[in-house]
């Protein structure tokens, strides 16, 4: 078939992630698979139109100065940036370049829509054609998988119902009734910003646990990573960060607090069409329902490789998946962080090459 092309290395997504599989898999010697198909040679499947990852995606008050800043892609610096940018406009602009200076074989809007084993290849099928190749990095991140949670009588609310990932801005919801759902870093972001115009209601499962004094990375930090690591061995379903961490008391929180709009609320048992209907049976109208629920990682093209366990996670050791060490997950789990995704690439490159060196020698 003419659409079926070869690489040594596919890797899916072009965010942090991604970008820092590419740098580790040129600088071992892996030449352009859309340039040659002599050598060892990779390429990068991304799905969105432009460079940026999920940052392109962000609400636009999502500034530099709440991010607290870019940490840097290997073998680059990190931007000088405005800490009033929208991290939307920031970040996105520095992996353009990124991408440009390291000469990146990156081909987007690519969607894969499946993975595929044959013998001893993979076969990546998307929508501009069949890839052929060795080894899968996949990094595509949550951003293209929100948690909806299914809630009785969601269908007959009367109101607006959105998801974090479809949140602009605050100024939507001026003089509206707010029922913000989720006990997020992001629920908290947003609840802090509605606050400041609407009259907000914050809904969360359970307690949410705030952390008193200042993060410890050392300490805290590392104790987190192996709770994560431990999850992911053992193929448990990964949950969100703040469940490892906790929630910190940054300056929105605290302004959230100071203004009221921390007052946790247990979840309704139903909605209805003019509101939801409290733990207690009261009814409190509103007008929009915020889900800031989360997400999960977007893995569902890779459901026909049967990776899942009966817990329904995917086990994970380092990068590499238990169930077939061709795939390597980064970004995921211990690396959903933007250092952690750093090293995973790094990680991730070095594993293929063992494998691949061994292939040799047999």
């Amino acid at each position: 078939m003419d659409d079926v092309r070869h690489a040594t290395v596919v890797v899916i997504g072009a965010g942090q992630a991604g970008l820092s599989a590419a740098y580790h898999l040129k600088r071992r010697g892996f030449a352009s698979a859309l340039e040659t198909t002599e050598g060892r040679t990779f390429v990068v499947l991304d799905a969105a139109s432009a460079p940026g990852g999920a940052w392109q995606h962000r609400w636009r008050s999502l500034t530099m100065s709440t991010v607290n800043g870019i940490f840097a892609l290997p073998g680059a610096e990190p931007p000088v940036v405005d800490t009033d940018e929208p991290s939307r406009d920031a970040v996105p602009r520095y992996f353009a370049g990124y991408e440009a200076s390291e000469h990146l074989p990156i081909l987007r809007p690519v969607h894969v829509t499946r993975v595929d084993s044959d013998g001893d290849e993979l076969v990546v099928t998307t929508d501009a054609g069949v890839w052929r190749t060795d080894a899968v990095v996949n990094a595509t991140g949550t951003w293209t998988n929100p948690l909806l949670p299914v809630y009785p009588g969601a269908e007959t609310f009367a109101g607006r119902q959105l998801h974090t990932r479809d949140y602009v801005s605050a100024d939507e919801f001026a003089g509206r009734r707010v029922a913000v759902v989720g006990g997020g870093i992001s629920a908290v972001q947003q609840l802090e910003e509605i606050s400041r115009v609407a009259e907000t209601f914050w809904y969360t499962r359970r307690d949410p646990r705030f952390i008193e004094g200042e993060f410890q990375p050392e300490t805290t930090g590392r104790a987190v990573i192996e709770r994560v690591i431990a999850d992911v061995e053992a193929g448990r379903p990964s949950q969100s960060v703040v469940s490892y961490t906790g929630l910190a008391w940054t300056p929105y929180a605290v302004a959230a607090r100071e203004r009221g709009a921390l007052e946790r609320r247990p979840m309704f048992t139903r909605i209805e069409p003019e509101g939801v209907r409290e733990a207690d049976g009261s009814l409190t109208p509103v007008d929009v329902i915020l889900w800031a629920t989360g997400f999960r990682p977007a893995l569902s093209h890779l459901d026909a490789l049967a990776l899942r366990n009966d817990l329904g996670g995917i086990a994970v050791r380092e990068t590499r998946v238990s169930a077939d060490p061709r795939i390597h997950l980064i970004g995921f789990g211990p690396s959903q962080s933007t250092v952690g995704a750093n090293r995973a690439g790094r990680a991730a490159v070095a594993e293929i090459v063992k494998m691949l060196d061994a292939r040799v020698a047999a």
